[in-house]
């Protein structure tokens, strides 16, 4: 028989396979293992210190108010209208967006039991001020996972 390791590792793959099977087609430019993992700790970092949109309506009602950030948005989503028109408004507004995976991990990194459907995360609170080297380490972070989703977004269209 196997380990209990195989096990475990045989049910984390079962697990991803369902979650990509649950994706929706045009969850596109989609984060991979790595650019997800940094994409859902920035979302994270920015959860800790309030500088996030959580959820449809507060992220349209940003964007549209001119805030800028980077988008994260869940490709499991069901059904897919909810979040047709976000991407339309990040192209508009020229924000950059990813898909990842799971709404289920996006809630938990955002700080939430319920399962969300985008965040945007952004560099400055929505009230008050953060230490210079909170916010340094947020803004670097940010950098970095705006590059990559910057230049997987080129590479794609």
């Amino acid at each position: 028989m196997g380990s209990d390791s195989e096990i475990e590792k045989s049910a984390q793959k079962e697990r991803e396979n369902k979650k990509l099977l649950a994706l929706a087609p045009i969850a596109k430019p989609l984060a991979g293992k790595k650019l997800s993992k940094r994409t859902l700790k920035l979302v994270r970092r920015a959860a800790e210190h309030k500088c996030l949109k959580r959820g449809v309506k507060e992220v349209v009602k940003s964007i549209r108010r001119g805030n800028k950030g980077v988008c994260v948005i869940a490709g499991n989503i069901s059904p897919i209208d909810v979040i047709t028109h976000v991407p339309v408004l990040c192209e508009e507004a020229n924000i950059p967006y990813i898909y990842v995976s799971s709404k289920e991990d996006l809630a938990n990194a955002g700080a939430t039991k319920r399962p969300t459907c985008c965040v945007l995360v952004q560099t400055k609170p929505a009230k008050g001020e953060l230490a210079q080297e909170e916010l340094e380490k947020l803004k670097g972070e940010y950098d970095q996972v705006s590059s990559d989703i910057t230049e997987l977004a080129n590479s794609l269209f």
